[in-house]
């Protein structure tokens, strides 16, 4: 299922050798139980124009203005751009680290001086963009 989202149950039936109705089931409470998550269609972003990824540390003040922040709420702030695509918090010198896909570098530079340096609670940022991508899934190896 994690290569092929359109699979049928009755492929999917066929590729376990097990009766359709079990496989239904199966997926039925794989779904209910989070396992999971959604059904998504993976888009070509370069044919789509979105042409540079990029990766972003991201450095957190605990406090501005007098008010002490929360970093889990500011990670959920970031996460609301459209051209973020992850958001991680992390260990060591750096607190987040961020995916980002955008159609130029010019865009890159517009996201992170006019939205991402504007959130209240991001200190100071390292960015790296991506000159190649080698791979990219959405696959867990079970």
């Amino acid at each position: 299922m994690q290569r092929d989202g359109k699979a049928t149950v009755k492929d999917l039936a066929r590729i376990v050798n097990s009766p359709v109705t079990t496989v239904y089931s199966r997926v039925k409470r794989l779904e209910r139980d989070g396992y999971i998550k959604n059904y998504v269609a993976i888009l070509d972003e370069k044919k789509l124009g979105f042409s540079t990824t990029a990766f972003i540390l991201v450095s957190f003040s605990y406090e501005a203005g007098g008010r002490k922040l929360d970093q889990r709420e500011v990670a959920r702030e970031i996460s609301k751009f459209p051209e973020v695509q992850e958001v991680h918090i992390i260990t060591g010198d750096w607190d987040m680290i961020l995916k980002v896909k955008v159609r130029d570098v010019n865009e890159l530079g517009q996201f992170i001086v006019d939205k991402l340096r504007k959130v209240v609670g991001v200190e100071k940022t390292l960015t790296s963009v991506s000159l190649e991508s080698i791979k990219e899934d959405t696959g867990i190896p079970i």
